[in-house]
């Protein structure tokens, strides 16, 4: 019964053990459904079940329909024009990470897209080229494809120089990763293996795209500068790149290093502007696009590449390229590579995707969104694209421009395809400094992410540590190496959370039914004799050592020790008794002899498991306290615990290695007459320790208890302590009673359930 009295309540109820509970109240037969039930719902068929697929493959049947024209069809198109110019430079800027020509970059802009558009969940979101990926897919293509690379003259014909037939195979080779990974994701998304994604943690993510912008970062050095650097791929590359371009600064071109900076200047300038007074801007403004223009202008009528040596975008050809079908030893040779792209990407875009269908109110679908980025990857490496995901700039623009529906998605392709099909030569006489500037200028807000080491310390040190580790590990060892080294650890410090818990030794607040850790409060209240421990932890095989440890702490006294001690005694006892030289009277242990001795020689294992056995002394005339004098030289710790509480609310699961320990744990303290009992534990966690059969003669069911207070109040009513003493930490002794009045206070009752218990 709960009666509230005022801003308190009253609980009147029995004192519950789980086993009297159950008793009480009986649980309902709820049938569990087995794997073949759900096989059989999964093969089912209906017209209502054809209807919700088809609706969830193709989401644009859902909103389409339902598009309203006159609120957003405007808006879709200026966010469109807006994020398709953003789109064409982004291309032919990221190209350049991928290390094939900058036209390419556009068909990895048009193609996914499109498939988007179709099959994607998310509204606002901008599918294409991201540095990340591109960075990470460029890496693969160093590593296979050499300057003198074999594969690449053998698919180069008599009319072809060197460097086209190089270039033509890093094409082939980001292609056919890029169709890799895009079978990966939609393998995965068929499967329905979304869930994927959250072994990739937002720390563990910051931590990752911090380094690549990095790696991003050295990258453009050598088309700032027009450096002829090396391609590496194993761990360390970044430091070999800094070194080589270290070494050739004297060959520095110095146009395309003034050209660059002022650029990047400019561009971060603007584009702090834009953020700045964003809510004054109707949209933001698009620095990019002006800058290119007057840089190829200026290039082209100064004619930068003759008079100053610089390297331009060179031939766009128009149109588009015949399908290819991917290399089968390229496939082999990049599985791993691939599945680190495809997880990465879509790590990325459904992180962005979760920001804006929380900040708009609409449902996204992880699995759909595998399926959409992989068949995307798939059409776009046909046509020799390469791995895209959404990049954070071009996405912001299409959100901040007004864009409503993947219509602006649509209509940002139909930019990038005007360009590739008419006004590509335009961009003919542009700097790749430039392309290298305007993509250092979209990493601002990656690189910026080194502030949230000083959050996350604050927050978690260990999300910090992840952070720091996933950084450190992309930066030396790569972006693929690196990404695996990063899960590994995040994994890792999950098992170091578990396997080394932050454990306590919990008292009575404020004399209620509130219990605490006891260091965290000055009114903290436990009843004499018990302890009350908590594990804020699952119990498995590698912690249950430690939880054992932790135990032993908190009591004081290692209960094993104890054990043995008292059945070394008992042996000794025996033998006094035996030969007549013990005596048992009210007062204690008289015995008459002085002299006698027991050898204390070392025991053997047998010996040592006699003594690790139960306290036996019905053959015994008298009982012994073993907290009282022993006659003789008979020394034995007395200990002043009879009741141990475990709080197990904490405890998600238990593995049959750490029942043992468990097991093993309670007979040893209910062998030198310590009771043990277990609060908070789930039924299912009851249930699976009787069908292990962990309960015997010595551990029963009748020790687990619905909660603390039921556990500390049926000791006290066990013990009869109507006399007994509260005794505070601060070293006061109050007196402990059963119920708690409405102001606060404690006050005495008799020893009888129903216990009624005031708040």
């Amino acid at each position: 019964m709960i009666e509230p009295i005022g801003n308190q309540y009253v609980v009147a109820r029995p004192v519950y053990s789980a086993k009297a509970f159950g008793e009480e109240h009986k649980k309902k037969q709820r049938y569990h459904k087995t794997f073949l039930d759900h096989l059989k719902v999964c093969c089912s068929c209906s017209s209502q079940k054809a209807k919700k697929i088809a609706l969830s493959l193709f989401p644009i049947a859902s909103w389409l329909p339902a598009y309203q024209i006159k609120e957003w069809l405007l808006s879709d198109i200026v966010s469109g024009i807006s994020t398709g110019l953003v789109a064409v430079l982004q291309g032919l800027a990221f190209a350049l990470l991928v290390t094939v020509p900058p036209s390419y970059g556009l068909y990895a802009a048009f193609f996914p897209v499109l498939v988007y558009f179709f099959l994607g969940t998310s509204k606002h979101i901008s599918v294409g080229p991201f540095p990340v990926l591109s960075m990470m897919v460029g890496a693969v293509v160093v590593k296979l494809s050499p300057s003198e690379s074999t594969a690449a003259l053998e698919i180069s014909n008599s009319s072809m120089s060197n460097d086209s037939s190089t270039d033509e195979y890093k094409v082939i080779v980001a292609a056919t990763v890029t169709v890799l990974s895009g079978i990966i994701q939609l393998l995965m998304g068929v499967l329905r293996f979304g869930f994927v994604v959250i072994y990739l943690s937002e720390s563990l993510i910051s931590g990752f795209t911090t380094a690549a912008a990095v790696h991003v970062l050295v990258s453009q050095l050598k088309f700032m500068l027009q450096l002829t650097v090396p391609a590496y791929s194993d761990p360390f590359s970044i430091f070999k790149v800094l070194k080589s371009v270290f070494t050739q600064l004297e060959k520095t071109n110095i146009a395309d290093l003034v050209t660059s900076l002022i650029i990047l200047l400019i561009v971060f300038v603007v584009k702090e502007m834009n953020q700045r007074y964003k809510a004054k801007l109707p949209v933001p403004i698009p620095i990019e696009l002006i800058m290119t223009v007057i840089a190829t202008g200026v290039s082209y009528g100064f004619d930068f590449e003759n008079r100053f040596d610089v390297a331009v975008v060179g031939d766009m050809k128009r149109g588009f390229h015949t399908p290819m079908a991917p290399d089968m030893q390229i496939f082999q040779d990049t599985i791993v590579d691939s599945f680190s792209i495809a997880i990465v990407g879509f790590a990325v875009a459904f992180s962005v995707a979760s920001v804006y269908s929380l900040k708009y109110d609409y449902p996204i679908d992880g699995n759909q969104e595998l399926i959409a980025l992989g068949l995307s990857n798939i059409l776009s490496g046909s046509f020799k694209g390469f791995a895209g995901s959404t990049a954070l700039s071009r996405s912001g623009v299409q959100e901040s421009t007004g864009g409503k529906t993947q219509i602006a998605g649509l209509l940002s392709a139909i930019i990038v395809l005007i360009v590739i099909l008419a006004l590509g030569f335009l961009l003919e006489p542009l700097q790749k400094s430039v392309l290298a500037a305007l993509a250092l200028g979209n990493l601002k807000g990656m690189l910026m992410q080194f502030t949230e080491i000083r959050r996350l310390w604050r927050k978690d040190k260990y999300d910090c540590l992840i952070w720091i580790m996933t950084f450190i590990f992309a930066i030396v060892l790569g972006l693929g190496l690196g990404l695996a080294a990063g899960v590994a650890f995040q994994l890792l410090t999950i098992v170091f959370r578990t396997q080394f818990p932050k454990c306590s030794t919990l008292a009575n607040v404020g004399r209620s039914n509130i219990y605490k850790n006891k260091k965290d409060y000055s009114d903290m209240y436990e009843p004499e004799g018990v302890k009350i421990f908590r594990c804020p932890a699952p119990i498995y095989f590698a912690n249950i050592h430690f939880f054992k440890q932790k135990i032993i702490d908190a009591v004081g006294f290692n209960p094993l020790r104890i054990l043995r001690k008292r059945n070394k005694a008992l042996k000794k006892i025996r033998k006094l008794q035996k030969k007549g030289l013990l005596q048992m009277t009210p007062k204690g242990f008289i015995c008459t002899s002085d002299g006698f001795k027991d050898s204390d020689d070392k025991l053997d294992n047998n010996e040592i498991e006699e003594l690790d056995q139960p306290i036996n002394t019905t053959d015994l005339p008298f009982q012994i306290d073993w907290n009282a004098d022993l006659p003789l030289n008979i020394s034995v710790p007395k200990i002043s615990l009879h009741s141990l509480i475990l709080d197990f609310s904490a405890v998600s699961f238990l593995d049959v290695s750490s029942m043992r320990g468990l097991k093993t744990i309670l007979k040893e303290f209910i062998r030198i007459d310590v009771d043990v009992y277990v609060v908070g534990s789930d039924d299912d966690f009851i249930e699976k320790l009787a069908q292990c059969e962990f309960f015997d003669d010595e551990v029963k069911d009748s020790i687990f208890f619905l909660t603390i207070h039921d556990a500390v109040l049926h000791i006290l009513m066990k013990k009869d302590y109507s006399a007994s003493k509260l005794k505070p930490t601060q070293g006061k002794e109050t007196k402990f009673d059963f119920t708690i009045n409405t102001n606060g206070g404690l006050r005495n009752r008799e020893c009888q359930v129903p216990v009624e218990t005031k708040f």
